[in-house]
């Protein structure tokens, strides 16, 4: 399996599905391919998806995580940011590596630690995918019990959230009910690519300060 894999070849935006791989063989392909690599991975109940990201897909990654974190910064909330970890299983049969993740209201309980079982461990409260080559597996994610996904799809801003075992699709996040982010989110990643980075996250920030006090001053 593993010679097989080492030729392989993965273009961008591509994926490869393998069958009938095992638990033991998908640790072992993870192990092998280890952490700094351009592809993801994704293993079901013995289907393991390769893809590889396009060039756009990572910086639009890039953009609404530096966007999800000025929200935590603006609204002083801790959180931890574990980008594409994996996260895995077994007693489920599940693994998925998200394109950006968030642990917010679990943040204390994972702080300091170098690995995470979800096992025993909680999920991630906010997990990103941009669904450029449309790879998203929202089933692993309601599996693992994940709170919160956010799929940047053609332009458009989804948030899924959890009720019982199935995602619904909202228009708040779970994470920042006070503020209306399916416009605002795509609206600055637009943005970004007009004006840069950094004046966007400028203007951004000033954005939510706006709109926080604005939400203070009705509940008054």
């Amino acid at each position: 399996m593993l010679l097989e894999l080492e030729r392989l070849t993965v273009p961008p935006g591509q994926r490869v599905l393998l069958q009938d791989v095992s638990w033991q063989e998908f640790e072992s392909i993870l192990e092998e391919l280890g952490e700094h690599r351009a592809q993801r991975l994704a293993y079901d109940s013995g289907v393991l998806e390769i893809m590889t990201p396009l060039p756009g897909h990572e910086a639009s990654k890039e953009i609404i995580g530096d966007l999800v974190k000025a929200l935590l910064e603006e609204l002083d909330i801790d959180f931890w940011t574990l980008g594409s970890t994996t996260f895995k299983n077994l007693g489920m049969l599940k693994g998925i590596e998200p394109d950006q993740c968030f642990y917010i209201k679990n943040e204390a309980a994972v702080r300091g630690k170098e690995r995470l079982d979800l096992a025993v461990d909680p999920p991630p409260d906010l997990v990103l995918e941009i669904d450029l080559t449309s790879r998203t597996h929202p089933h692993i994610y309601q599996a693992l019990r994940v709170p919160e996904l956010w799929r940047f799809e053609r332009g458009l801003l989804k948030i899924n959230v959890l009720q019982g075992s199935q995602y619904i699709e909202s228009q708040t996040s779970l994470n920042f009910p006070q503020l209306s982010l399916i416009e605002t989110i795509p609206h600055y990643l637009k943005q970004s690519k007009i004006v840069g980075r950094n004046s966007t996250m400028r203007t951004f920030r000033s954005w939510i300060r706006e709109n926080t006090s604005n939400h203070q001053r009705r509940v008054r």
